[in-house]
């Protein structure tokens, strides 16, 4: 069995990526491949087919692998609830709240079960890609490290370092980083790989050559910019901070998603960003909610009760009541949804302190929040037909006569979420709704607008395919499998 593990300079520095490219190129070359990640930090999740949470990007990544997603592929999970502490998720299941003091000192409890994990998908792969977090250079976390050195050591797998030359320094990140690392953890790594490149790789062929020689590092390639990754679905809020084409066609309807502070699965709004005739903007706070938006659509979030607050803060309570009393569009998914209640209970304290805050009030239901995690895999139709395949994620039960109004019915019978008298505010809590063309073709008529009617899922499998094509062109395979200890 091969294995290699892809660790990075810093965060967002592609690692996710170039393994979902790794995975697909080595399965579209007939082996059996599987991604692990030991401990992912995200609120963008997905569900596993038996009931269980991991990280956005190990699903891509198994996605990649041609296989279904499992805890196994990323045993650990934090979900960031507050600035200093997370939702603890164990093998896909809530196993309470970690703190940041906490986490430091006692995360290597959890080695254990990472270690675990990963030896049960070596027994089921030829190739195992191993993701890592952060960066290993950050030696004040070593000691009690899961995510990088310290599962390398821990199950003896060899490491290739990326560095993202977009960012700038890569020079001295590279070559920074061999110099904090102990001789140990140096040893470890093989190789390195120089990421989002533009323009003439040879001029950076003296950049590459100090690296080498600085560290004794084999480079093992540079990798171009990937466009294909913009057709990914959405791991984390750094996407989110970068700058926005706001988008010119003046037929083009406009989507406003505001950025909650705890903002999470917004990977379900990608597919209308591949609209030609949507203008879908992310709306950060200190910004109003514009007045030009027909549909504003609430997303879900990790803290429903803080970011409840925060929406407030952001003025962008008033903003909706305006767009609502113009006319406008709301759509509330999972917290989103629970925010356009008439209130939010949370009497043990799920989120924090037991509270009860005020909704917007924009429909007639309300939330009680409790301890028990809804996640489930859902297939239904809206109640005009268009089908839809997407997943629950969530804690709180939402009752009320505006569930009398449902939007959607799923196949077991169940009905979700609600509809104001007049249809233009709805909420409900399935997520991943808009990847599908029909019900996407549905919404946008509604809106004046026409969907080019793509398949995202069909986009996703066709981007996959694209980067792993790079990836052979770009990469010393044969260094890779050499160093992965893969035997042809």
């Amino acid at each position: 069995m091969a294995a290699i593990m892809i660790q990075g300079c810093g965060s967002d520095v592609g690692k996710s990526v170039l393994v979902a490219g790794l995975c697909r190129l080595f399965s579209n070359r007939g082996l059996s491949v599987r991604p692990f990640k030991s401990q992912n930090m995200s609120n963008n999740a997905a569900v596993t087919a038996d009931g269980g949470e991991i990280g956005r990007a190990q699903a891509l990544q198994a996605l990649a692998c041609r296989v279904e997603p499992t805890v196994h592929m990323n045993p650990i999970l934090l979900k960031p609830e507050t600035d200093v502490g997370a939702q603890l998720i164990v093998r896909g299941k809530r196993a309470g709240t970690l703190h940041a003091r906490a986490h430091v000192e006692d995360k290597r409890a959890l080695l254990h079960v990472a270690i675990e994990s990963y030896r049960l998908l070596q027994k089921e792969a030829e190739w195992v890609i191993v993701e890592g977090a952060g960066s290993p250079a950050e030696t004040n976390l070593r000691a009690a490290d899961i995510a990088n050195m310290g599962f390398a050591e821990a199950v003896d797998v060899p490491v290739v370092l990326v560095g993202d030359i977009d960012r700038g320094h890569v020079i001295a990140s590279l070559v920074g980083a061999h110099a904090v690392l102990s001789p140990e953890d140096r040893a470890r790594i093989r190789g390195f790989i120089i990421n989002k490149f533009r323009g003439d790789q040879s001029l950076f062929a003296d950049g590459t050559q100090t690296v080498v020689s600085r560290t004794g590092w084999s480079a093992l390639g540079i990798v171009p910019w990937l466009r294909a990754a913009n057709r990914l679905p959405s791991e984390d809020a750094v996407r989110l901070e970068r700058p926005q084409d706001a988008g010119s066609s003046p037929a083009a309807v406009k989507i406003a998603v505001p950025m909650l502070s705890r903002i999470s699965n917004f990977d379900d709004f990608d597919p209308f960003q591949q609209e030609p005739e949507v203008n879908f903007v992310y709306i950060p706070p200190g910004q109003p909610l514009p007045a030009d938006a027909a549909l504003i659509i609430l997303p879900g979030t990790k803290a429903t009760l803080a970011d409840m607050k925060f929406f407030r803060e952001q003025g962008w309570d008033i903003d909706l009541l305006a767009h609502v009393r113009r006319g406008g569009r709301v759509l509330g998914i999972c917290g989103g949804y629970q925010m356009l209640g008439r209130t939010i209970h949370d009497p043990q304290g799920i989120e924090g302190h037991a509270a009860s805050v005020p909704g917007l009030g924009l429909l007639d239901v309300e939330t009680m929040m409790t301890s028990d995690k809804t996640l489930r895999a859902v297939t239904g139709a809206t109640l005009n037909g268009s089908r839809f395949k997407g997943y629950e994620m969530h804690v709180g039960k939402t009752t009320g006569p505006a569930t009398n109004r449902p939007l959607l019915r799923f196949d077991d019978g169940r009905e979700d979420g609600s509809r104001s008298s007049d249809g233009r505010i709805s909420g409900c809590y399935a997520h991943g709704l808009f990847n599908e063309a029909e019900i996407r073709h549905e919404l946008l008529a509604s809106l004046g607008a026409s969907s080019s009617s793509r398949d995202h899922a069909h986009d996703v499998d066709a981007a996959l395919d694209e980067i792993a094509e790079v990836l052979s062109r770009c990469l010393d395979l044969r260094a890779l499998e050499s160093i992965a200890g893969f035997r042809r």
